[in-house]
């Protein structure tokens, strides 16, 4: 069995991204960053300490940053190294970043607890049909997240690592 830390090692493009997603939604979305660690060797391997979100949205697109930025970063580091020139240090360069990139793409069960429990507070005070289509999200990704163990995450990443190659017609 690979390690969890051999495997962090392995894919560190990915947790620096993942971080670095986190870091710009919170910016984006005006709460302040209080530290960002993006990689060390250790548990958890990287980290963003903000200051509380104060609503919803808040909390909803700083959790899933890194689902859109890292998956979008896997997509475009694959579509270029499908045009790069074949079998070269800088086509595998750029595959292992996209595939480290895509196995770092979804947000942890910490991330989606913050999203369930500020939607379970909504929803008390009335919510929406957002607050109530949360909770199949966020039980998806706890399960892609449990999957991992299966290499999900690998086997997610080289699902968008094929859909970027696609794109450049080669």
């Amino acid at each position: 069995m690979i390690s969890g830390k051999l495997i962090s090692i392995l894919t560190f493009p990915g947790i620096i991204i993942h971080e670095w997603a986190h870091q710009k939604f919170c910016d984006w979305s005006h709460v302040n960053v209080h530290k960002v660690v993006y990689f060390h060797f250790g548990s958890p391997s990287g980290y963003v300490i903000h200051e509380e979100p104060k609503n919803y949205k808040q909390i909803f697109w700083i959790s899933v940053g890194p689902l859109i930025i890292n998956s979008l970063a896997t997509i475009f580091f694959s579509f270029l190294a499908s045009g790069a020139r074949p079998e070269t240090f800088i086509s595998y360069l750029l595959l292992w970043v996209a595939i480290s990139v895509g196995m770092h793409s979804f947000p942890s069960d910490h991330d989606m607890k913050n999203i369930l429990e500020k939607s379970k507070d909504e929803l008390k005070k009335g919510g929406t049909i957002l607050h109530y289509l949360s909770y199949p999200f966020v039980w998806l990704i706890f399960i892609a997240n449990k999957l991992s163990f299966f290499w999900f995450d690998l086997i997610y990443a080289v699902i968008l690592v094929g859909f970027g190659g696609g794109l450049s017609g080669y």
